[in-house]
């Protein structure tokens, strides 16, 4: 066993606090010893935020083990755990909590001795950051120090060593072919590998979905397939066998978009099955695409390394450079930048280091060469296979300038999502915050930056220096700009001293949102909304002037944009082919903004006149915690599939929308209308592959019907109780975080006492894909969460054995909610959601042939109707929690319920 590094280590947990001193002894502590210890004298711990939740100080430090990780072995995940620590550095996991400690202690020197290894393959860098670092005053730096030896030679680092893209011609557009079925089957065979189990249900939903594939036969009428295929039938080498096949034979990119990262992870890895990691040339066949927001910025990175970024957030950036150079796309949302890393400086750093804003000067970068998003881009025009996700997919269907980015084959998987993504992209939002956003972009920081300039005019200030006509137009955004909400606007309307037109418009909103409110939303603290609807003559005015001053912002900017092309066609001589690509590309930026401002333009304009049925308009107010965060007026496509159809489908040569929940039931109907396929008089190809589990036998539905709805303290003991009597092993779902919250509070200690870790959503200082990635790698763990758990979930085995939902997940009762629900169907409305949503989550039970769980609804009252939402088979029993206690203890029952009830009731 490795020895042991001799400094002072804390671990705390719901179950104590335990310190170890630097000579060996181990001891349990109160939490007020803990803390006054660990201000005095920097002790080794693990997930700082999380060690200081659990003593309930929020500024403890200390030597935090994931820094020293990050920094010893970047661009690699460690599960944030005593256990997971230990698998990541070869040591034996610890028998209990007070045994951690001495871990902390051991890993500590196994990471540094790493450091003095001749083979350590991260050492290129590491000492010229460790110089950085130290100046900082970083509290691992004279630790690490006398570990890593001086280079002989200057190190190549961070901007020099980053690879270059390069440019490649524009691939022609795909081969019309056409791919019989036995070829599909043959490639199938491939994938899957010699000896494979032959499941009819994979083959027959490939020979299906290949069919989007055929040659197009009418104009803007594309191949759409629909195909619902279970749990466990192999839908994703299903579609990369035919688009595999079609990719080789057209010369084409077929694109695969998801609705989560953990999926897209997934799929690149399958995807290698078909392609490999590299072609001959050494370029890359499959790439995972991502919105710009998702990738490290160069040159924000630049700006923080020289001075932008104070404190811990400075920090932050110089193990981000130190990823930088070994990360392999620069991906840092959900990619190997692991996620516990940024809220480990429990800031907003690692957003700031990304495009988050547009501010992109393009070929005007000096790291654009190097820059990772433009090579996510170049690489996708030239991949067979893009993995990306719907937002991406239907913004680039929307704003593709460049046909080569345009996708024309594209695979929805999780498809039942496509409906939500396409509600969110084809949305028009005029907020605070957006208009913020818009100031920023056109002026820059009101705050003196010691970071680059920013703003319309430091971004283009080539064309104001050298063309009059652009420099007239940037000075007229930019005093139009002047108009929009500034620094302070929530405080000026929360006091009544709106600002401007616009803060003018969003102090109206406010205050008749709060007139008008009668939900009980306001008491709660949480958001409140109004119609927009019946609003009087001064609202009306408040409207006409606000709109008068986005006009003001986008004529200018329309005439900088025509001025912008005027250059490009006939450019001066100052213009050299850098410049050019660097107008290109801002001109790109501005015209989604102007297409933006002309959105919020004819929202307003509609505001005060009849209503337009396909659209519904509100009014609202976002609070958290009473606290509020944004003000704004909101418009969204009572049908989003009908903009979809158009922007999506229309141009698209073959669509396959996939999900093991795409339908509802045994019927197709409401999965074709969320298609949109009717929108663009297109019957799609149905395609039904069933799952090859034995639900009847490796799963059962438990209805609790003795935990009163209402009663906090009844459900905190059920699902403790539940907990207990699985062994762990339980993911928890919630319909509202604040009984999320209340539940963790009350139960997550006494379960710690019994070896049954506690994790949750919105209370832990961990992202969600950690959160997840905790759960997974321990069977004794539980997770409570709400609706980003309920998909997208994919934890087989022993680690997830029981699934609970708190209460039916009833639809929130919006404006938005409301107009849908009268526009189709009333409550059978409402039944689909809310079946969908159970299917969905009991989705997350049984992953593989091996899996055996139980899925347990805490609600008396819960309709029979709704019984569909579970695969046919599925036992499903009515009874009390302690008789649900037993059957959890005994396992999934082989022997008829006592009690049952039938799906078809």
């Amino acid at each position: 066993m490795a020895a042991a590094l001799p400094l002072p280590a804390l671990h705390a947990s719901h179950a104590g606090t335990w310190l170890r001193a630097a000579n060996g002894e181990t001891r349990g502590v109160a939490k007020g010893e803990a803390v006054t210890l660990a201000a005095d004298t920097p002790a080794l711990i693990l997930n700082a935020p999380l060690v200081a939740t659990r003593l309930g100080y929020p500024d403890l430090s200390g030597l935090d083990l994931l820094e020293l990780f990050a920094f010893v072995r970047p661009a690699q995940f460690c599960v944030p755990t005593p256990k997971g620590l230990a698998h990541a550095t070869g040591l034996p996991e610890p028998a209990s909590d007070d045994a951690v400690p001495e871990l902390l202690q051991r890993a500590a020197a196994v990471l540094l001795e790493q450091c003095e290894a001749a083979d350590w393959p991260q050492r290129e860098g590491a000492w010229s950051i460790l110089q950085s670092l130290a100046k900082l005053r970083w509290p691992w730096a004279a630790i690490i120090a006398p570990h890593i030896a001086r280079p002989e030679r200057a190190e190549k680092w961070l901007f020099s060593r980053l690879p270059e893209w390069e440019e490649s011609p524009e691939r022609p557009q795909p081969a019309q072919v056409l791919i019989e079925e036995n070829e599909i089957e043959g490639r199938l065979e491939r994938l899957t590998g010699e000896g494979a189990e032959r499941r009819e249900g994979q083959r027959s939903y490939a020979r299906e979905t290949g069919g989007m594939f055929a040659p197009r036969g009418k104009e803007r009428r594309p191949h759409v397939v629909l195909a619902q295929a279970g749990t466990g039938v192999g839908k994703t080498l299903g579609y990369l066998a035919p688009a595999s096949l079609w990719a080789e034979r057209a010369q084409g990119t077929v694109w695969v978009s998801t609705y989560t990262k953990n999926l897209q992870r997934q799929l690149r890895q399958e995807a290698r099955r078909a392609w490999g990691e590299t072609r001959p040339d050494g370029s890359k066949p499959v790439v995972v695409r991502k919105g710009r927001e998702n990738y490290l910025c160069l040159l924000n990175l630049e700006d923080a390394l020289q001075g932008g970024f104070g404190g811990r957030a400075a920090i932050l950036a110089q193990l981000v450079a130190r990823w930088a150079v070994f990360s392999a796309d620069g991906d840092m949302i959900g990619g190997d930048l692991p996620g516990w890393l940024g809220t480990l400086f429990r800031k907003r750093g690692i957003a700031a280091l990304t495009d988050q804003r547009g501010e992109c000067v393009y070929a005007g970068c000096p790291h654009y060469r190097k820059c990772f998003i433009e090579r996510s881009a170049r690489a996708s025009a030239q991949a067979d296979l893009v993995i990306a996700n719907h937002a991406l997919v239907m913004i680039n269907a929307a704003r593709g300038r460049d046909h080569a980015l345009r996708p024309t084959r594209i695979v929805f998987d999780e498809g039942h999502h496509v409906f939500d993504a396409a509600d969110s992209t084809f949305a028009a939002a005029l907020t605070g915050q957006e208009l913020i956003e818009l100031r920023r972009w056109v002026i820059g920081p009101e705050r003196n930056s010691r970071g680059r300039r920013r703003g319309l005019a430091a971004r283009l200030a080539d064309i104001a220096s050298y063309d009059e006509e652009g420099g007239k137009a940037i000075a007229a955004a930019r005093d139009g700009a002047e108009a929009l909400p500034s620094e302070g606007w929530t405080q000026r309307l929360a006091d009544n001293a709106p600002s401007g037109p616009l803060e003018a418009l969003l102090a109206a909103v406010r205050a008749l949102t709060y007139a008008r409110d009668e939900s009980g939303a306001q008491d709660a603290g949480y958001g409140i909304e109004t119609e927009a609807a019946q609003l009087d003559g001064n609202f009306i005015e408040l409207v006409g002037q606000a709109a008068a001053a986005l006009a003001a912002i986008r004529k200018p900017l329309i005439r900088l944009g025509v001025r912008l092309e005027k250059l490009l066609e006939e450019a001066p001589d100052w213009l050299d082919a850098q410049g050019r690509q660097r107008l290109d590309g801002a001109r790109h930026a501005m015209a989604w903004r102007i297409d933006l401002l002309a959105a919020w333009e004819a929202l307003l304009d509609r505001l005060g006149g009849p209503a337009d049925p396909e659209f519904v308009d509100w009014l609202a107010v976002d609070r958290n915690e009473s606290r509020e965060f944004d003000i704004g007026i909101h418009r969204r496509w009572l049908d989003p599939m009908k903009p979809f159809a158009r922007v999506v489908l229309e141009p698209s040569h073959g669509v396959t929308m996939t999900s093991a929940t795409l339908r509802d039931g045994d019927d197709w109907q409401s999965a074709i209308l969320r298609s949109g396929a009717p929108h663009i008089e297109v019957k799609p190809r149905l395609v039904q592959a069933d799952s090859p589990f034995d639900y009847a036998a490796q799963a059962e539905v438990l209805i609790v019907t003795d935990v009163k709805k209402g009663d906090l303290a009844a459900l905190a003991g059920a699902y403790a109780r539940i907990i207990e009597g699985c062994g762990g092993g339980v993911l928890g779902l919630f319909t509202a975080i604040r009984r999320m919250r209340a539940v963790h509070g009350r139960i997550a200690d006494r379960l710690a006492r019994a070896g049954l870790p506690l994790y949750a959503q919105h209370v832990d200082p961990i992202d969600t894909g950690t959160l997840v990635d905790i759960f997974r790698d321990d069977p004794a763990a539980s997770l409570l969460g709400t609706d980003a758990l309920r998909d997208g979930v994919d934890v087989p085995g022993e680690s997830l054995r029981c699934v609970v939902m708190e209460q039916v997940p009833w639809p929130k009762p919006s404006i938005l909610h409301r107009a849908r629900r009268a526009a189709n169907g009333g409550s059978a409305h409402d039944d689909r959601i809310i079946r969908a949503r159970l299917a969905q989550a009991f989705g997350r039970l049984i992953r593989s042939r091996e899996d055996r769980g139980h899925f347990v609804v805490l609600s008396p009252a819960f309709p029979s109707r709704l019984l569909t939402a579970f695969p046919p088979g599925t036992p499903v029993t009515r009874l009390t929690l302690a008789e649900a206690l037993q059957r959890l203890g005994s396992g999934v029952s082989e022997s008829e319920p006592a009690v049952t009830e039938s799906q078809d009731t």
